[in-house]
């Protein structure tokens, strides 16, 4: 067994804090790595030490493996936690860590790499019988051979990047007539954020869940699933609102979906947190589509319902702990929500808005989780992802757990930036979402930004009629000045914060 007494987590905000708070309660020193940009951030005060790494950019900070390997070098450290995103898929990084010494807090460089290509995702499960998307075996790069084959396939498809993710490299062509511009487009978006120009084809499945897996494998050949998490709820390809478990999955199919799980992380000998991804079709018929070797930003649901720690089982199982628990132990405890709250504007096609967090109060109570990087008077980083918090509730079913997020999401107070915190409201108040019958294209079908400035009139309008009759009350005998809203707000101001 490995003893692991010093973790530097390679990673910033909220992650690098729910990290940092795991560690710390199993008594382990923590280290944390920062740009110039975040030199006053919370996880830089939280930690037991922090190096700078560079500069604001994630290429001058963040993404320097080599700095940061050196700087465990020089702390003493055992073991790094790479959270999500920058290096956390990186198998070149892995490997550096591996010959450094030290622990990887994650699977094998060579099941990051595996399963880093979703063509080679795909062959290497394929002898587990998996269902797949009809498409190519291999990636394509000639035109015309990949256009022969898209008409096979049958339009709709979907061209994607071999080394994609966060759909980027993607395009859907729906006619022979507009494949060829659209293929040279996903070939250049790869070729630009990833390196690697290989695409491949599959069918398109026009409406389609969002459906994930978790994983846990231990270094003694276990391997488990901890059930699925929904995140159909999504703008450009990305997840806005998760939860687990899913309003549509039978426990038939739960199981099923689980044992393809556990079969995909065999195919790499996995270990550690991952996730592995489907596709559900309106017939609950459940196609791979690919596995992301990290704890993923959705985890929180699942540790709701499970009561498990996501962090601390990743750090057992770094220290060669075998898992403490077998399938058959693990149970669905009631239901969870997760809405990120992203510095964007979603009644401007969901835009970065980036500036300074003027008020920022977090909603309090039973079963409502804030997990967030930030607080008042802070500024957003344009260099790095919008996310500010992941709002998560629990409740005894989903409806109670929608309930805890329409409450939560109306004592969240953020002023100074626009945010998601409207949009998830809108969604959680739509019949389709109610019901649990959505998809992920929720926001083409019922979102648009006039839907959601009709819904903040309406509070604006019923704001108005609260304050006019409180000032009726006060002309008995009584004076008011600067009357505030329910969220905190000077009331005049009340749509000009909201839309500057």
């Amino acid at each position: 067994m490995k003893k692991i007494n010093k973790i530097l987590v390679a990673n910033r905000g909220e992650i690098a804090l729910r990290v940092m708070r795991t560690a710390k309660e199993m008594g382990i020193k923590t280290v944390a790595v920062y740009s110039e940009a975040d030199r006053n951030a919370l996880h830089v005060r939280f930690a037991d030490e922090a190096v700078c790494v560079g500069g604001p950019k994630s290429s001058e900070s963040y993404l320097r493996g080599d700095v940061i390997v050196e700087v465990c070098k020089q702390l003493d450290v055992d073991a790094i936690h790479p959270g999500y995103g920058f290096l956390s898929e990186n198998a070149g990084f892995a490997k550096k860590v591996k010959e450094a010494g030290l622990i990887f807090i994650g699977p094998s460089p060579e099941a990051i790499e595996l399963m880093g290509s979703k063509l080679a995702a795909k062959a290497a499960v394929a002898k587990y019988n998996i269902p797949m998307v009809p498409g190519t075996e291999d990636a394509i790069t000639d035109v015309e051979e990949a256009k022969q084959i898209a008409k096979q396939v049958g339009f709709p498809i979907l061209i994607k990047a071999s080394a994609g993710g966060g759909g980027k490299g993607m395009r859907v062509v729906d006619s022979v007539e507009q494949f060829e511009e659209q293929m040279q487009l996903a070939v250049s978006e790869a070729t630009s954020a990833f390196g690697d120009g290989s695409v491949f084809i599959e069918k398109y499945i026009g409406s389609p869940r969002h459906i994930e897996i978790q994983v846990l494998g231990d270094t003694h050949g276990n391997i488990i699933h901890l059930f699925e998490r929904e995140c159909s709820i999504q703008r450009r390809h990305q997840k806005v609102i998760e939860e687990a478990p899913s309003a549509v999955l039978t426990p038939e199919l739960r199981a099923e979906m689980g044992r393809c799980a556990v079969n995909v992380a065999k195919a790499c000998d996995y270990v550690g947190a991952g996730t592995v991804e489907f596709l559900v079709d309106e017939n609950l018929n459940f196609y791979f589509l690919e596995m992301n070797t990290r704890l993923q930003v959705e985890h929180p649901v699942t540790e709701q319902i499970t009561g498990l720690d996501l962090v601390k089982e990743q750090i057992l199982i770094a220290e060669d702990n075998p898992l403490s628990f077998a399938q058959e132990d693990l149970e669905i405890y009631g239901h969870s929500l997760e809405l990120r709250v992203y510095a964007e504007d979603p009644t401007n096609n969901f835009l970065p808005d980036i500036g300074r967090l003027e008020t920022y109060k977090r909603p309090q109570g039973l079963g409502v989780r804030v997990d967030d990087g930030f607080e008042q008077g802070m500024d957003i980083p344009i260099y790095y992802d919008p996310m500010i918090a992941k709002l998560v509730t629990f409740g005894k079913d989903r409806q109670e757990a929608i309930d805890k997020m329409l409450r939560a999401i109306d004592e969240y107070q953020i002023t100074g930036i626009e945010t998601t915190l409207p949009f998830g409201k809108y969604v959680l108040q739509h019949e389709a979402f109610v019901s649990g019958n959505f998809d992920t294209k929720f926001i083409e079908r019922y979102y648009t930004p006039d839907v959601l400035n009709l819904q903040l009139d309406s509070a604006a309008e019923e704001i108005g009629v609260a304050l006019t009759a409180m000032l009726l009350n006060d002309s008995k005998g009584r004076t008011t000045n600067n009357a505030t809203t329910s969220n905190g707000q000077n009331a005049s101001n009340w749509r000009k914060n909201r839309t500057k």
